[in-house]
């Protein structure tokens, strides 16, 4: 670990700063989670390949709700089997330590961090929880847990009857779809926490990037809000990418250009042992 960044985390442990955690599909990818917009993503119907970009929006539900079904529920089967990674373990542990003053923001859908041990107040899951659905009208704003499926879901799964009528809306008996934002949709406060993710931001004096590069607007806002206030960015990540170069635009800034798994449990430590 880098002599200056270690001095920064003693210092800040000891301090009564605020640090936001804001995490991407890098940490999960260490959980063997593929990549949103890897070749995983990819989903065929008939004879035509669909793009992760073209299965996961409003349009395509409106016109096979029930093939883009079938895609989350095989991607829900992936991310029920996967298990938190010592980079996810290293992260409640900072809670732990911090308390109050932490807040992680996530852009995975795939629950790990809540199945790790984080609280659900101090963890803003601003693309949704593929565990949940809700109302596809919607008749409310209320989310409902995923109903039981097949735990063997693959590709060449067909959802009977049965499973479509488990689907349906506890509420109004109406479809449900996916507790997720959409490619096609936008950010809001009631599911996806993007007012209070931007007013945190202007609270912090520390933002930890981790295993994301920034090809969402509301984490870029989050960074920017950051930078803006002259807080420090730490990104972590096996590759530059723009959060990087925005954390080093700063003399304060930090780029550990690692796995989250081999980084976080080091920064972490850090931290511990000057609390100790």
């Amino acid at each position: 670990m880098d002599s200056q960044l270690a001095r920064f985390l003693k210092q800040f442990a000891r301090g009564e700063g605020r640090l936001i955690v804001l995490t991407g599909a890098g940490i999960s990818a260490e959980s063997g989670i593929p990549t949103f917009r890897g070749p995983e993503g990819y989903w065929t119907v008939g004879s035509r390949e669909y793009q992760p970009q073209e299965m996961g929006t409003q349009a395509m539900f409106r016109k096979m709700p029930w093939e883009v079904w079938r895609w989350y529920l095989y991607r829900w089967t992936v991310c029920d089997r996967a298990e938190p990674n010592a980079g996810h373990r290293a992260l409640v542990e900072l809670e732990n330590i911090l308390a109050d003053r932490f807040l992680i923001i996530t852009q995975n859908v795939d629950g790990l961090h809540l199945k790790a041990g984080h609280s659900p107040a101090r963890t803003y899951q601003i693309h949704g929880n593929i565990n949940y659905r809700r109302c596809a009208e919607p008749c409310t704003s209320a989310i409902h847990p995923l109903p039981a499926v097949r735990s063997d879901w693959s590709r060449e799964s067909v959802i009977s009857e049965a499973e479509k009528e488990r689907l349906r809306c506890p509420d109004c008996g109406g479809m449900t779809r996916p507790h997720v934002l959409w490619f096609d949709e936008t950010y809001n406060e009631t599911h996806f926490k993007f007012e209070s993710s931007l007013a945190a931001a202007t609270q912090t004096d520390l933002l930890l990037v981790v295993g994301t590069s920034g090809a969402t607007n509301l984490p870029s806002q989050v960074a920017w809000q950051v930078h803006a206030r002259g807080g420090v960015l730490v990104d972590v990540n096996p590759e530059a990418n723009p959060f990087s170069h925005l954390a080093l635009q700063n003399e304060r800034g930090f780029f550990v250009q690692q796995p989250a798994g081999r980084a976080l449990p080091e920064i972490v430590a850090i931290m511990e042992q000057a609390l100790s």
